[in-house]
């Protein structure tokens, strides 16, 4: 708890009076959100006391404080993964931090292969639940802090903000936007057709390395969460084909706009 007040302290040392109502962690090649934001205070991870380190390309490390339809945002541009070598506790600090300065709401957005059959590649999938049991550490484990100790997973994703959220997309004629299960795993490998297979066969339609843990952590504070991935590639085993990078980012790119879109009129409506 020390830690987090002193990142905390430090944050507020250089915003002042600045009290973000939303708190929003964007994924990889999902940046263009960030040009939507009227920043007031841009803030380097390096320089916040006990704050990781965004070792990931494509993750810029900063945490912008601005405005975004009209309301106050502290918007993470990169976020760190257990793959990184962080604990759990690690990932989810800085989740704890913005709860400290005061976040009413965590949007969290991330890549991610697609597993539902319905699915295509630049495809958008509103969360409306997640399975962690593949991750190997929980960031609820130990001394417990800033929520409760056995916290409610029954609705983890906020059901309100996930009606508005397919209605906003409904309403902006947004096509190939799906709802449905995310599986968190730890990567940095993908996976096999096998695992794919295991995967989909447990009720997921969508994996990526990222978003339970800060999820975890923020319903655990009592924080509303609304979740959105990408859908950058297709993981079915049947007619998989080897990932690319390149092909990733295009994917994320192209779906950009509307998860942007759709978020922009999410925080308006709230």
């Amino acid at each position: 708890m020390v830690h987090i007040n002193e990142a905390t302290a430090y944050i507020q040392s250089i915003i002042g009076d600045f009290k973000p109502q939303f708190g929003i962690i964007l994924g990889t090649g999902l940046g263009k959100l960030t040009t939507e934001i009227e920043v007031v205070h841009t803030i380097n991870y390096e320089d916040i006391p006990h704050f990781p380190i965004a070792t990931v390309e494509f993750h810029t490390g900063k945490l912008l404080f601005g405005k975004l339809e009209g309301k106050n945002v502290v918007c993470m541009q990169g976020r760190f993964h257990y793959y990184e070598g962080y604990t759990m506790k690690q990932v989810t600090f800085p989740v704890r931090v913005m709860k400290m300065l005061g976040i009413e709401r965590l949007f969290v957005s991330n890549a991610s292969g697609g597993m539902n059959p319905m699915y295509h590649e630049s495809d958008l999938m509103i969360i409306e639940d997640h399975i962690a049991l593949f991750l190997p550490e929980n960031p609820l484990v130990g001394a417990n802090i800033m929520g409760d100790r056995f916290p409610d997973m029954s609705e983890p994703y906020d059901l309100e903000m996930i009606e508005k959220a397919k209605l906003i997309a409904t309403q902006n004629d947004i096509e190939g936007v799906h709802s449905g299960t995310y599986v968190s795993v730890t990567g940095p490998q993908l996976e096999t057709k096998a695992e794919y297979r295991l995967l989909r066969n447990l009720g997921a339609d969508a994996v990526g390395m990222s978003t339970v843990p800060e999820v975890i952590v923020a319903r655990q504070m009592g924080l509303p969460v609304f979740g959105i991935s990408v859908i950058t590639d297709m993981c079915i085993p049947e007619t998989l084909k080897k990932a690319e990078i390149e092909n990733i980012l295009a994917a994320a790119f192209k779906a950009e706009p509307n998860m942007t879109l759709i978020i922009k009129k999410l925080i308006g409506s709230l």
